[in-house]
């Protein structure tokens, strides 16, 4: 009995048990539905060789992708308040949390990391739609600002690629604030004169399409991506109305003016190197300060006012020379009596 269940019964379950096959080695498109090996969905950045579907990157991907050498520094953000409002509807917000990080290795949402794209420094702040939809909270803005801040310290472009269904309702009107925040955010970098650029991908909608998402210098957006604040079925039943066909993707904003250029996967990196290169100017060395050179003789313009006086002095008019008063004689033209006359005429 011994024989059959140590030797035989195993043998014949390795005949007939199917062998072990990870489940990520083919990855079915959600456009076409062909099937990918992941090695070839890897060499393609996640692009469908079969209908050029753009499918979702994560945040490290993302970084990978357009830092040169795929080399860069995560910036260490502050922690915020889990759980300010003590929300709960099916679930504790701290148990989302908990499940979201857990399944990401994430934080929050937002990654930031410094480093050089095309030889220039740049700052890049990406959303991971993995972690709850990438949706906006106390931390998102928080770790948005800081990647504003770190920028005008090192004087580097500041790219923001949301992916994101907006602000995130667990936090409520603390989420809310986070759109002027970034708002804020963006100006401070504009006003030191730094690029901010603009990277949309599928999906960017909500408070974050709201805010800083359609501030950039540069817009540039992903082939396919659903962009818009409302949803489409929202809007439809709003106006009851049926809405265009490809409204809200990234090609029908190309073409109403909301986008400045529709960028394929496989070229982002080099189109965002040569809008840097046109962006970001180099700046002069500051000039050191010299002590002025000591002259011998007095400016010519000290001399100047003594001239103009001696000048003014010899055009001036002269004063005519004082005079005796008439007398009432040489005014009428008569001679004045004498005084004996003057005693026989009363006479």
């Amino acid at each position: 009995m011994s024989w059959l269940t140590n030797y035989v019964r195993p043998k014949i379950r390795a005949l007939v048990s199917k062998s072990d096959v990870p489940d990520n080695l083919w990855t079915k498109c959600s456009n076409c539905g062909q099937m990918i090996f992941h090695r070839d969905l890897t060499a393609g950045n996640k692009v469908c060789p079969n209908c050029d579907h753009h499918m979702r990157l994560t945040a490290e991907e993302r970084l990978k992708l357009l830092f040169d050498g795929g080399t860069y520094e995560l910036l260490e953000l502050a922690e915020t308040v889990q759980d300010p409002l003590r929300f709960r509807d099916q679930q504790r917000y701290t148990e989302r949390l908990k499940k979201a990080r857990s399944a990401t290795g994430l934080n929050d949402a937002i990654q930031v990391a410094v480093g050089e794209i095309g030889g220039q420094s740049a700052v890049v702040a990406a959303f991971d739609f993995r972690f709850m939809g990438g949706s906006m909270g106390v931390a998102v803005g928080e770790g948005f600002i800081a990647g504003a801040r770190a920028a005008v310290e090192r004087k580097a472009a500041f790219i923001a690629i949301p992916a994101s269904g907006g602000a995130r309702m667990q936090e409520g009107i603390l989420s809310l604030m986070q759109m002027p925040r970034t708002v804020i955010a963006v100006e401070m970098v504009k006003d030191a004169g730094l690029p901010y650029i603009v990277i949309l991908t599928d999906p960017t909608t909500g408070g974050v399409t709201a805010s800083f998402a359609m501030l950039g210098d540069v817009t540039l957006a992903e082939p396919g991506a659903v962009i818009g604040f409302a949803g489409t079925r929202v809007i439809e039943e709003t106006i009851r109305e049926t809405l265009p066909a490809g409204f809200q993707r990234a090609e029908y904003l190309h073409e109403h003016g909301m986008v400045d250029m529709v960028v394929p996967r496989k070229a982002l990196r080099a189109t965002l190197c040569r809008v840097l290169d046109l962006l970001m100017v180099p700046q002069a060395p500051e000039a050191t300060e010299e002590p002025p050179a000591e002259t011998a003789a007095e400016p010519a313009e000290s001399e100047a006012p003594d001239e103009v006086a001696e000048e003014a002095s010899d055009t001036a008019p002269k004063a005519a020379p004082e005079t005796a008063p008439e007398t009432a004689g040489e005014t009428t033209g008569e001679t004045a009596p004498e005084p004996e006359d003057s005693q026989r005429a009363a006479q």
